[in-house]
């Protein structure tokens, strides 16, 4: 499944760009929105993933969009595994009691740490509440793609993503080996992550390698 992940500077703009789009990832943290417009979004449009990573808002500010577009209807809720246990438990309580899925995710946007060290951050956030696992770390050679990859076959629910231009290989492989959904950007200029990939273009390469799978 392709998640094409959107970050509209504005909620009117948002709404426009999911015309004829399923599965959509909001960045709300790229937005220029407020809890209301959070609300207008998570209610007229399923199914949404709604995402805000840390780093230019306040965590307060964070936590206030992430539980508007729960309680608006957010399919699944994106949160940090290294995020500060609080609030990882209140998102993940909110989420669960509105039938939200919950997805704990963890960046290395670095390198692509061992397996014994990747295993680990999926154990961990397992244990920490979520429903689906999200590792996503920076490929530098070809076998971190490989390293990225063979994690599907833990057990939990995995969605897993090269960071860059040389982890665009996890991109179709992934949800061809069992990765919940890849993320994809609607076209050039609008890509919300390195070495993402346009829709279209993931669209048509997982239609020709589907039968060899």
């Amino acid at each position: 499944m392709i998640c094409v992940s959107l970050a509209e500077p504005t909620a009117a703009a948002c709404l426009r760009a999911l015309d004829g789009v399923g599965l959509a990832e909001i960045r709300l943290d790229k937005m220029r929105i407020g809890p209301a417009g959070v609300r207008e979004i998570f209610s007229k449009h399923r199914p949404l993933v709604a995402t805000c990573r840390p780093g230019g808002l306040p965590e307060s500010r964070r936590r206030s969009l992430l539980l508007a577009a729960v309680e608006a209807g957010a399919a699944f809720v994106d949160i940090e595994l290294e995020a500060e246990a609080g609030f990882r438990q209140r998102l993940t309580q909110a989420a669960h009691a509105r039938n939200c899925r919950v997805i704990i995710s963890h960046h290395d946007f670095r390198k692509t740490p061992p397996r014994s060290e990747l295993e680990a951050a999926v154990r961990c956030a397992v244990a920490s509440g979520a429903d689906i696992v999200k590792i996503a770390c920076r490929v530098r050679e070809r076998r971190d793609n490989a390293r990225l990859l063979g994690l599907l076959d833990l057990g939990p629910p995995l969605i897993v993503v090269g960071i860059g231009e040389r982890g665009r290989l996890t991109r179709i492989a992934a949800p061809l080996l069992g990765s919940l959904f890849t993320y994809a950007t609607l076209g050039k200029g609008k890509e919300t992550a390195e070495g993402q990939m346009d829709a279209a273009s993931v669209e048509r390469l997982l239609l020709e390698l589907e039968d060899y799978v």
